[in-house]
């Protein structure tokens, strides 16, 4: 009988997808399929939810096979970041005016990520505070209390961890390594490792032109089939999104959101503050705050969805590139270094809110300056490396509670809303490194800004 209710979900999520199907030849906007897709995938959710229960064993069955469609996509996803941002950063570098703005660029995309997250810390430090959360007032469960003796083994592998170290590991020692992504770092290691490629290309172009043009054009051979390649899997977002968006609230345990609804609340007000100070950073810079979102509002949602800034980096960079106007190199490194550092939500304002919860019982005040200072500059520090996929903000709160000698176990007290916070987190990430490039390019001068203003491009495919 199981088998048989579960064979009827997966027959929904099909007809589902063909809704999305049919609006894809009936040529309805990327856009819109995929508010479509989260619509249909909150109501999915909730009906297996509803009709079973978020324990049963018939949604576990389901949702395994719902993952195929959802984190597969997620998977195609993955597969195409090393390449497209190996070979569009090469690509972007050959495009270069001048090889002291390749210096230039970066320093400000980093600089934008990780001065915008020490204040994401502080915002979550005034969250947490207006909210008065108190980790000593929750009570720990079997579950909580399991969560956190993994978080405090977990612990061990990371503290011993110096910020030299840690700086250390962006060097690539084994680039076809990191070509796999088998460490929290290889974004960033392949990015180095692209720009070690493009700058010697430049060398060569002035000894050995002919060399340099032979390679250059396998660069953009390379560069036009990764980027078709993107194209392709970008299309199948609103399926992706769909099948992600029903596993999770089908999966949400809605008595967990309850007992710690205020932590939730607290989260999404400062996460929502955050967006909204991102916003003003565009105004401010002279641009229309209210077009960037209507543009970067799918990426968004597909970020929420899939809880991956990693995953997102495609998105990330075509949404860059094709609607915003910024700079082709900006926009590769704006989204690959975004991925792996200066995220605002899982290194900024989580760690922030849980050290100013956590703090109290130890007998600190986590509002006083001597707790603070130290914290809003471990938070900015401790936020390089951070890994872009499930499981980043975890590793950001261990370094920062372990830095100020705060107890890592109470922050298993979160482990039922930790995906739900999640979502949030994720989309303010990727938020804030399309902000970098966009904000990056503003000031080097080559943001399209008629492309920028151009409000045909919100509703309309863009080579998706």
């Amino acid at each position: 009988m199981d088998n048989f209710l579960v064979l009827i979900n997966i027959i929904v999520l099909f007809l589902f997808i063909g809704v999305l199907f049919y609006m894809q030849r009936k040529h309805f906007s990327f856009s819109k399929r995929v508010f479509v897709g989260l619509g249909l995938g909150i109501l999915l959710g909730a009906l297996l939810q509803i009709i079973y229960s978020v324990d049963s064993q018939i949604v576990t069955n389901t949702t395994d096979w719902y993952n195929i469609v959802g984190r597969g996509y997620i998977r195609l996803l993955m597969v195409i970041v090393i390449p497209l941002v190996m070979v569009s950063i090469i690509q972007s570098i050959i495009n270069l005016e001048k090889s002291t703005d390749l210096g230039k660029m970066s320093a400000w995309i980093i600089g934008i990520l990780i001065v915008t997250t020490m204040i994401a810390a502080g915002i979550g430090v005034a969250s947490a505070s207006i909210f008065n959360l108190d980790a000593s007032q929750i009570e720990m469960g079997e579950a909580e209390e399991q969560r956190g003796l993994d978080l405090e083994e977990r612990l061990g592998t990371v503290e011993g961890l110096s910020t030299p170290q840690k700086i250390l590991e962006f060097i690539p020692s084994n680039i076809f390594l990191d070509m796999t992504g088998e460490r929290a770092t290889s974004v960033i290691a392949v990015v180095v490792f692209s720009i070690l490629i493009g700058i010697a290309l430049l060398g060569v172009r002035r000894k050995q032109p002919e060399q340099a043009e032979k390679f250059v054009e396998i660069v953009n051979a390379f560069y036009a089939v990764i980027m078709r390649l993107v194209t392709i899997i970008l299309r199948l977002a609103p399926y992706g999104i769909l099948a992600l968006m029903a596993n999770t609230v089908a999966q949400t345990n809605v008595a967990g959101i309850i007992e710690l609804g205020k932590f939730v609340g607290a989260s999404y007000v400062a996460l929502l503050v955050m967006f909204v100070l991102h916003l003003v950073f565009l105004a401010v810079s002279g641009l229309n705050p209210f077009l960037y979102v209507r543009k970067a509002l799918p990426v968004l949602s597909f970020a929420f969805t899939s809880r991956s800034s990693a995953g997102t980096i495609p998105l990330t960079i075509q949404v860059q590139r094709e609607n915003l106007g910024v700079h082709s190199g900006t926009a590769n490194m704006a989204a690959s270094f975004g991925a792996t550092m200066g995220q605002n939500g899982c290194a900024g304002i989580y760690p922030a809110m849980l050290a100013v919860m956590i703090a109290p019982s130890q007998g600190i005040d986590p509002l006083s300056l001597g707790f603070l200072i130290p914290l809003i500059l471990i938070i900015g520090i401790s936020s390089f490396g951070v890994a872009g996929v499930g499981g980043g903000a975890t590793f950001a709160a261990l370094i920062v509670l372990s830095s100020m000698n705060l107890p890592v176990a109470l922050a298993g007290i979160l482990i039922t809303v930790e995906p739900l916070i999640d979502m949030g987190r994720t989309a303010l990430n990727v938020n804030g490194s399309i902000l970098s490039g966009v904000l990056t390019s503003k000031k080097m001068k080559n943001l399209n800004t008629e492309k920028y203003n151009d409000k045909k491009l919100v509703n309309t495919d863009v080579n998706i």
